[in-house]
């Protein structure tokens, strides 16, 4: 059985057939290889894009799908994960599944060894974005190799995931500015450069955006609210301000694309005029998502 619970968990083979993979399916070469296959996606929280991107891409795979809303298991009358995760592998072939929390709720619907766990975003990292991004990038420039890509904003569960996943790639340069008090946590930051220093790549966090360097290939930014988290702060928006994504980066790199993983705020982190603009991938990066889910449906359900 294979999950996808933490992309620390996953071999660089595996990381780069998954995305050979979601290529695969961009290119409309898959075929509907799930059959008789029953996928459930539970989701704590709001989504737009994971969701229909785990539900289309079943389907289009050939599978059904059981959705589940964050009140419709007994888990909200005490039920546990553990007992809940047991039940379902006697019923589901896999789980899609965003919480609301760290990793370990997702360890424990997987503690029953039978049923694939794959997760949808949890506090700490969202993996399947991940994906998503390493496809758009690999689509637009052949190779993920010698890139160089500078993050701007929050050190989220989506910074988190592409930091985990990036750092793999021979001579990539991954440059995160993020906001004082807001960066890559430690473990995940830790573990990029460990990842680095392996594959020959660099990770370098910042939280200021003086002194930035020319001729990135891609500028990516994410919304500043988190989906499902508030700030403590009433002030954070003062201490984001300076890291709004405009044009001006394009300066100095005029080629870059632009990336966000969406939803976006025109006016808060980024500009309309790049969103909306020729550099953009966003859209083109939203759909990635459904080819990645397939991938990863695939290689968890063999």
């Amino acid at each position: 059985m294979k999950n996808l619970i933490s992309l620390s968990d996953l071999p660089d083979d595996n990381l780069h057939a998954l995305v050979s993979d979601a290529l695969h399916h961009a290119a409309g070469a898959g075929e509907p290889s799930l059959h008789g296959r029953i996928v459930g996606t539970y989701f704590r929280a709001t989504s737009t894009r994971t969701r229909t991107a785990f539900t289309a891409g079943a389907l289009r795979l050939g599978a059904q799908v059981i959705a589940f809303g964050p009140e419709d298991m007994q888990l909200v009358t005490g039920e546990s994960t553990r007992d809940t995760g047991r039940v379902l592998s006697g019923m589901i072939d896999a789980l899609v599944a965003r919480t609301t929390g760290s990793t370990e709720e997702l360890l424990d619907f997987a503690a029953q060894g039978r049923m694939p766990v794959i997760n949808a975003m949890s506090a700490g990292e969202h993996p399947t974005q991940a994906l998503a991004d390493l496809t758009t990038l690999h689509e637009r420039f052949g190779q993920l190799e010698d890139l160089s890509v500078l993050y701007v904003g929050e050190g989220n569960s989506t910074a988190a995931a592409l930091a985990l996943a990036l750092s793999r790639y021979r001579g990539v340069h991954l440059q995160f500015r993020t906001p004082p008090g807001y960066g890559l946590p430690a473990e995940y930051s830790r573990q990029a450069n460990a990842n680095a220093t392996r594959s020959g790549a660099t990770v370098i966090e910042r939280h200021d955006m003086a002194d930035l360097p020319k001729d990135f290939d891609a500028i990516y930014t994410t919304r500043w609210q988190t989906t499902g988290t508030s700030k403590p702060d009433p002030n954070w928006r003062t201490v984001f301000a300076p890291f709004q994504v405009s044009s001006a980066l394009w300066e100095g790199s005029p080629k870059a694309v632009f990336l966000h993983d969406l939803p976006a705020h025109r006016g808060e982190e980024v500009s309309a005029e790049v969103l909306d603009g020729p550099a953009s991938l966003a859209f083109r990066q939203a759909e990635h998502k459904m080819h990645s889910a397939m991938a990863v449906l695939r290689w968890c359900l063999g």
